[in-house]
């Protein structure tokens, strides 16, 4: 049987179907959404650039970080040893793979001047496709 197919109806069939078919298919290729929680951001603060850049450097170098960023001029008020205290300091800003951040910490403590120093991170939970891949390119999965 033959069914004649006007303007009308294929327009109606585009704008119902095709359209959003393709909109929601490219939406998920521009989005990092699917490597939800593979990725992380630690950080990580320090007394000074210096020993920022050190740490930062060890940390690339041995591939546990894609990249560290060390912002200057972060103040930190906190309580030690029963006593307020307000310190100067340098915060690094470091993306890794989740599966790297016990190694990324251990490396950290074994580099960092501080009796505790502050190590924490979060899950990168969307972002730049390229730059997520990037990431991974560059930090090896120890899995």
């Amino acid at each position: 049987m033959l069914t004649f197919i006007n303007r009308k109806t294929i327009l109606t069939l585009y704008i119902s179907i095709i359209r959003p078919t393709f909109l929601v298919a490219t939406s998920n290729m521009s989005s990092g959404i699917v490597d939800a929680d593979k990725y992380s951001v630690a950080y990580v603060t320090v007394p000074n650039i210096d020993v920022g850049k050190s740490i930062g450097h060890t940390l690339v170098k041995n591939k546990v970080a894609a990249c560290v960023n060390i912002i200057p001029g972060v103040t930190s008020i906190y309580e030690w040893k029963n006593e307020i205290a307000e310190d100067s300091e340098a915060l690094l800003m470091i993306k890794t793979r989740t599966s790297l951040v016990d190694k990324l910490t251990e490396l950290v403590r074994a580099n960092h001047p501080y009796e505790v120093c502050e190590v924490i991170s979060l899950p990168i939970k969307n972002g730049n496709p390229p730059y997520l891949k990037w990431i991974g390119d560059t930090v090896p999965d120890v899995n």
